[in-house]
């Protein structure tokens, strides 16, 4: 596991082997979640993303029609043993 705080970080981590999985706040400090995102998918098709917000922005699932690479969206206050089945979930099925 890496974790990173910015989009810079982000996407210096990105130039390196694909990740299996992102788990990502779509609310990003120093940056954007759809550009890490959206690099992620170019760079590394198969990396796919869990996005976390505190917001109610999105929450029509309209996150899948933005992000190609999405395949779950939670509350960042998520309980951690459902965000940790998610990582597994999806860690494990990672292509």
């Amino acid at each position: 596991m890496t974790a990173v705080t910015g989009q810079e970080e982000a996407i210096a981590r990105l130039h390196g082997p694909a990740p299996d999985l992102i788990v990502l706040d779509l609310v990003l400090r120093g940056g954007s979640a759809f550009a890490v995102a959206d690099y992620a998918h170019f760079r590394h098709p198969e990396t796919r993303v869990i996005f976390t917000t505190n917001t109610s922005f999105f929450s029509d699932g309209s996150i899948f029609q933005h992000a190609a690479n999405a395949c779950a969206f939670v509350p960042k206050r998520v309980d951690p043993d459902d965000l940790t089945a998610l990582v597994e979930h999806y860690g494990q099925t990672a292509p």
